[in-house]
């Protein structure tokens, strides 16, 4: 009897159950992992990524130091730990690489030919990232100043890198937001990771009302013409010549333009039919999974459960309605030179969340008048979003990486 008791209390004491007690706010962190796959299953919002991420933190909370999941490489042991197999994927670039590569192939560059202004407008909707780094640098000021009036108020201070990782939340380019914040806010990831997944969710919601609000009723009905074809000539020289000058030009885009190209390359060469099929189906779905729960991984509530965490959100909502409304006001400029030619509603869709933003375009577009048909047209500003966002991130990582 003695035995059965010893070993019984031996169980009990090593359980989760008895680590759980120790901080309320790992319990806590169980129950936002909870809602976060509620809204990815219940809601549908962005759930390729949001179910693995919030399991994942369901894993990392559920009394992580006695699992040693996220345990190191013990060679003597010759033991290492399944969370950290999987979180080097994303501390070395490999799985947003990846899935670049898948984004490339399911990508046509074909509207940014036919229209190269749109570049333009892709570049206008990173106004969002460069605004949030900047508001992200204020942030310690502003509460070392409230916190000398209301003690209660908590001093946070976002380092430059930091704040440039934040920044990156504006681009609505998940995989971007991630690479970015692996190399320069590691600790800041799952939050990052988080907020930028949830406000491209939340596109068709938070777009529309903007896009009301900056243009005119009048503007919002043009009618664009077609756009001319654009030769398979041109869809191949087209990949090669941005890998090679955007990455001479900022060599920490190597990762992302290289695979995105590649991938676009495997789409439009014609002879890689099984290669492009891969990568825009098979091993992007592969890939997405150690993604997710390696993002999840790192949300433990020690990390997540700051105040850091409450700016982020805030900071990257900011980031990512400043991004729309940068492309909607280049939006009205064009409409405006061009007398009228372009409808500016597609400026919108200069954010990377392909090809979400572009439908949205469409869906306001054609609100106004039923005959309009935006999305191509937006599709421009959208693709040209998604290697705005990649050469704004490799531009941060170049300047504050170290």
């Amino acid at each position: 009897m003695e035995f059965f008791t010893r070993v019984i209390s031996e169980i009990a004491g090593g359980s989760g159950f008895a680590y759980l007690p120790e901080d309320w706010r790992q319990v806590l962190m169980i129950g936002i992992a909870c809602i976060l796959l509620y809204m990815g299953i219940g809601k549908g919002y962005e759930p390729l990524l949001m179910v693995p991420i919030a399991f994942g933190m369901l894993l990392a909370n559920l009394a992580l130091p006695l699992s040693g999941l996220m345990a190191e490489p013990d060679t003597a042991n010759h033991t290492v730990g399944f969370m950290w197999v999987l979180y080097q994927g994303v501390a070395y670039a490999i799985y947003p690489s990846i899935i670049f590569m898948g984004i490339g192939a399911m990508t046509d560059f074909g509207p940014l030919l036919a229209n190269p202004t749109s570049l333009l407008l892709g570049a206008a909707a990173q106004m969002g990232i460069f605004a949030a780094f900047l508001m992200a640098l204020c942030v310690g000021p502003i509460t070392s100043a409230l916190n000398g009036v209301m003690p209660f108020i908590p001093v946070i201070n976002f380092t430059p890198a930091d704040a440039a990782a934040i920044g990156v939340i504006g681009g609505a380019d998940g995989p971007t937001a991630i690479l970015t914040a692996s190399k320069l806010a590691n600790k800041l990831m799952p939050a990052i990771a988080i907020a930028a997944y949830s406000y491209m969710a939340l596109i068709p919601m938070i777009q529309p009302p903007l896009m009301k609000a900056l243009t005119s009723k009048e503007a919002r009905k043009v009618k664009m013409s077609q756009l001319r074809q654009v030769s398979k000539t041109e869809k191949i020289i087209f990949p090669i010549a941005v890998t090679i000058f955007v990455i001479l030009l900022i060599p920490d885009t190597a990762p992302l333009i290289g695979m995105l190209m590649l991938g676009n390359l495997f789409r439009e060469s014609g002879v890689t039919e099984r290669l492009s099929d891969t990568a825009q189906n098979a091993l992007i779905n592969i890939v997405t999974i150690p993604l997710g729960l390696s993002v999840g991984f790192k949300a433990t509530y020690d990390t997540f459960l700051t105040g850091e965490t409450l700016f982020i959100v805030v900071l990257g909502l900011t980031a990512f309605l400043l991004s729309t409304a940068g492309g909607l006001i280049l939006g009205n400029v064009m409409y405006a030179v061009t007398g009228g030619k372009v409808n500016p509603l597609i400026g919108s869709a200069g954010v990377s969340a392909v090809p979400m933003a572009a439908r949205v375009s469409q869906t306001v577009g054609q609100k106004e008048n039923p005959s309009n048909f935006l999305l191509m047209h937006a599709m421009g500003p959208n693709v040209a979003g998604v290697i705005g966002s990649a050469c704004a991130a490799g531009f941060m990582i170049k300047v504050f990486g170290g």
